[in-house]
């Protein structure tokens, strides 16, 4: 028989680990004989075009791997498929439906049966059943399971917890995930037992060995992949794991891969912080939930955290200047009002994270959260992602200002294009929050938020905002952060007319190289006029460097020669070369920013 194991991400650059590890895991229990084939699409796709896919795919059956961002799609797909393929039968498992398997059976008619929980010793057994041809009551005695008896869809609760030695690796092949990002576990549950996080429902931390994730780990750096995530919830509760999978990252660095980990920043130690200073910029990147810095919503979500000892850690690293941090905020959590959510952002934005992620909260089926919504007076959507509208301490229209600060955020923050406009823009504000509060009542008054905007009119719209504020050389300052990110196509309409000192900069090039260009120099690839070309060089009357360096509007007349073959590896800015004096007399110091 031929199995289809489905992943529908929302993202073509995601990849379903959960569909390769089913795989990989039926095949080793000697299911030679069954052919078990994976195929991937994304929510952006058309209807007709999936049903298509799987109509020519000719499965005799098709599993769907559920999850919020998905589960709309996979009950339309449920609703059609047996219309085009009537022999066909239909599994589902995952997350989405793990919890309310029975429901599930008795909403979506077309679906067999539901894995529920992990579907690794499920789905083998399964196709076992399948292939022996097995009687019926062989599944209704299978731990992990919903199905329909003649009574009504029964569940037998959740799957027992698998081995994750006995899960294979399931990268065989790399160019299958060409373009993807490639997603990786050693751990399975979580030591803590936040009220919203599935995770923390009745697992206990299980790890894979040691020797298998080196090894595996060497797969990915050999193959040179670009990227590796892992999945683990809170990577670093145990420090003997982690620091031996950093140490062995570290002394294998092929200088291309890089590795996302979630971690908890309050654990981290004297030892795990020293290994990090000596890290390739880029060669890994941590994501930390905070979630809220307010001590009654901490203590009801049932966090456990040192915030002290959390925030002295994320700035040690920020010093470093090698690691990428993606901090995370939920907004809806009990307890938190409006103005008590603005300090939450104040007090993770003050610590300038790379990334600042607003989430807002979703009553997952199976939470803690979900059992306490009512005695919180959570309202949230009935259908996925589940998400909150309103809670006894923010209203719906609170909440619609707070999803058009987390779209500025989105846009202006975490693109990292405005870096030097936001820093002067946040310091003649009250607060972070407040500049974004003020921008996202300007940018729905003016309606800006009911159509998508190119790069250069997100420039002007902040532009349009700061300009009665009375930030010091702001145009210039836009300038700046205008050509770090890249050439451009156009100049910038608001920046200082050019201008004509293209012969300085010829001769700036041709006896300065040594100064801006050492490496191609001293490898002997350095040509001025191909590095002119490429290059792009701007006048400034304030003094970039100490604008970078410290944050000061200071006029002094520069010359900035932006780099782009070069570029920081965290920021995506260009190596910039700051060359003081200006275009009329003679540079007589230079500073390299990186």
């Amino acid at each position: 028989m031929r199995y289809l194991l489905c992943g529908i991400n929302a993202k073509y650059i995601h990849s379903n680990l959960a569909i390769y590890c089913l795989k990989e895991y039926a095949l080793q229990r000697s299911h030679k004989d069954a052919e078990i084939v994976t195929a991937e699409y994304t929510i952006n796709q058309y209807l007709e075009e999936i049903l298509e896919d799987l109509y020519l795919k000719e499965a005799d059956v098709y599993i769907f791997s559920c999850y919020i961002w998905n589960i709309s799609l996979i009950r339309e797909i449920c609703a059609e498929l047996p219309k085009i393929c009537p022999d066909a039968a239909i599994w589902v498992g995952g997350p989405e439906v793990s919890y309310n398997g029975d429901d599930f059976l008795k909403d979506n008619p077309s679906v067999e049966l539901v894995m529920q929980g992990e579907g690794e010793e499920v789905f083998s057994r399964l196709v076992s059943w399948k292939e022996s041809g097995c009687p019926e009551s062989m599944v209704a005695s299978m731990k992990g399971l919903a199905y329909r008896s003649k009574q009504g869809p029964v569940s037998m609760g959740l799957a027992p917890c698998v081995n994750l030695d006995d899960i294979p690796f399931v990268y065989r092949d790399f160019s299958h995930f060409s373009h993807k990002i490639l997603y990786y576990e050693t751990t399975r549950g979580c030591p803590f037992a936040c009220s919203y996080c599935l995770s923390s429902v009745g697992e206990v931390v299980r790890f894979r060995s040691l020797g298998l994730v080196l090894s595996e780990i060497d797969c990915f750096l050999k193959a040179r992949v670009p990227q590796v995530k892992f999945v683990d919830r809170t990577f670093n509760c145990n420090k003997n794991h982690a620091m031996a999978i950093w140490s062995y990252i570290l002394q294998h660095d092929n200088g291309v891969t890089n590795f996302h980990f979630e971690i908890s920043a309050d654990l981290l130690s004297e030892e795990e912080l020293a290994l990090f200073t000596q890290m390739r910029p880029g060669l890994i990147q941590l994501e930390i939930g905070v979630q809220s810095t307010n001590p009654p919503t901490i203590k009801a979500i049932r966090r456990s955290m040192d915030l002290n000892r959390l925030f002295a850690n994320v700035d040690r690293i920020h010093r470093m200047g090698n690691i990428h941090q993606h901090l995370d905020l939920i907004a809806g959590l009990p307890f938190e009002t409006f103005s008590q959510f603005a300090k939450s952002f104040d007090d993770l934005y003050i610590h300038a994270p790379d990334q600042l992620q607003l989430g807002f909260l979703k009553v997952l089926k199976g939470t803690f959260m979900e059992e306490q919504a009512l005695r919180y007076g959570i309202v949230y959507r009935d259908t996925s992602p589940y998400e909150v509208l309103q809670t006894k301490w923010v209203s719906y229209e609170q909440m619609i200002w707070l999803k058009q600060i987390e779209d500025l955020v989105e846009t202006y923050y975490n693109s990292g294009q405005y870096r030097f406009s936001l820093q002067a823009a946040v310091a003649v504000f009250d607060s972070p929050f407040s500049f974004y509060y003020t921008f996202a009542k300007y940018y729905r008054q003016k309606n800006y938020h009911k159509k998508k905007h190119n790069r250069m009119e997100k420039y002007r719209i902040l532009r349009e905002f700061l300009m009665p504020r009375g930030i010091r050389k702001l145009d210039e300052i836009l300038t700046l952060d205008y050509y770090l990110a890249e050439r451009g196509k156009g100049r910038p309409p608001w920046a200082p007319e050019p201008l004509d000192y293209r012969r300085q900069i010829r001769v700036l090039f041709q006896e300065s190289g040594d100064r801006m260009f050492p490496e191609q120099v001293s490898d002997g690839t350095y040509d001025s006029r191909r590095m002119a070309n490429q290059c792009h060089t701007e006048w400034f009357s304030l003094d970039v460097g100490r604008l970078w360096k410290t944050g000061e509007t200071v006029e002094k007349d520069c010359i900035v020669v932006f780099d782009y073959s070069r570029r920081n590896s965290l920021s995506g800015d260009a190596r910039c070369v700051v060359l003081y004096g200006g275009p009329k007399s003679a540079c007589r110091q230079d500073l390299i920013l990186e």
